[in-house]
């Protein structure tokens, strides 16, 4: 798990490229922030967070897999990762900032993720 990367990771440089492209100017890794987003629009109020879909327990085919090594542990990791997630969603939504979550698997239809992105920075409402 050492070589596991929290930040710079190659989902999150790929988001990145499409927003400097869509609207530049935001920050990264805002520790001020609950969770420390990846991506923040401070302006906007804005806060992205790229996940990827194995670490917080996506409902795509790659978040639904789970180890045969150590099970329990990953499942209560995995579970720990979850319900921080959304108490951090929640404490962001308490001090008036939208959050985006985008997982790895939104990566393979770049049309519809560019289009998300697009409608979060235009301010219309998260899911």
């Amino acid at each position: 798990m050492r070589a596991v990367k929290s930040r710079d990771t190659g989902p999150e440089l790929a988001v990145r490229t499409m927003l400097r492209e869509i609207a530049p100017g935001y920050r990264l890794h805002r520790a001020d922030l609950p969770g420390k987003p990846d991506i923040v629009y401070g302006r906007r109020k804005l806060a992205i967070f790229v996940h990827g879909c194995f670490w917080h327990g996506h409902d795509c085919a790659r978040g639904a897999r789970a180890p045969r090594d150590n099970a329990e542990y990953w499942r209560t990791k995995i579970a720990r990762n979850r319900a921080r997630d959304a108490a951090n969603l929640e404490k962001l939504a308490a001090f008036g900032w939208r959050a985006l979550v985008v997982y790895e698997c939104a990566l393979k239809d770049r049309e519809t993720l560019r289009a998300t992105l697009q409608a979060a920075l235009a301010g219309a409402p998260l899911a």
